[in-house]
Order: structure tokens, then sequence, then C-alpha cells
């Protein structure tokens, strides 16, 4: 494992998406090993290929090698997709990989912020 950098995988580059991708990308710690949305055209994927980023439509390439990233990052705020990446995890064995909840995210964007950031994200699923 490398103390030095986070690698780090974003899933879900809607609005929400945009706006922490911002930040990652100012972090000289973090390398972004891609970022998936269903929309190709979604403002954190435009924002991604302009940084080199690998972005796809299917988070599931992003989870061949998934035991190299330290953090997913869901923003989608969508059970499927939840679910999905925990049965990944499962099935595949992954203890080191930590799956990081939008509700954290927003979290983390208020702080950034100042002021509480509302996401699409329901806690009724967790």
């Amino acid at each position: 494992m490398n103390t030095e950098h986070f690698k780090i995988a974003v899933i879900g580059a809607g609005h929400a998406g945009i706006e922490l991708l911002q930040k990652l990308f100012e972090a000289e710690f973090v390398d972004i090993v891609g970022v998936a949305d269903t929309k190709q055209d979604a403002p954190g994927m435009l924002l991604a290929r302009e940084h080199q980023i690998p972005t796809t439509t299917d988070m599931n390439s992003l989870l061949v090698n998934s035991s190299e990233i330290d953090i997913i990052i869901d923003v989608t705020g969508v059970k499927a997709v939840r679910d999905a990446l925990r049965s990944h995890m499962q099935e595949s064995g992954n203890y080191h990989t930590v799956i990081m909840h939008e509700r954290i995210s927003a979290l983390l964007l208020s702080l950034f912020n100042g002021e509480m950031v509302q996401t699409k994200a329901s806690d009724d699923f967790y």
C-alpha cells in the first residue's frame, strides 16, 4: 500500500461529483484512477477527460483491479449502485478498498463550503 498517495475512483460525475472532483484534482497526494457515470457528457466526465483521467459509462470496468484502489467514492445516490459496489467487494474478497458514501461526500463539501450542501442521496438504505 502506498502511504504517500490515495488511489481513488469516483462513481457519479454529476453536479455533486464535479465539485468533489475539483477538490481532488487540487490535492497533490491524490491519484484519481478513473471516473464512471452513465452519461458520457456528465460535467465530471468532461472534467476528468480534461485532466487525462480514464472515464467510463460502465462502473464495473473500474472495479476489475479494485484491490489497487484505496477509496471508491460513490456520489450517485443510487441504491443499486451502492448494493453493486458492496457485492463486488464481498465477492472479490477485497478487504482493502473503502467505499465512501455520498453523505460523507456531502459532509466534506459542506466543510469546504462552510455551509450545508444538499445531495440527492437518502439515508433510508444505510
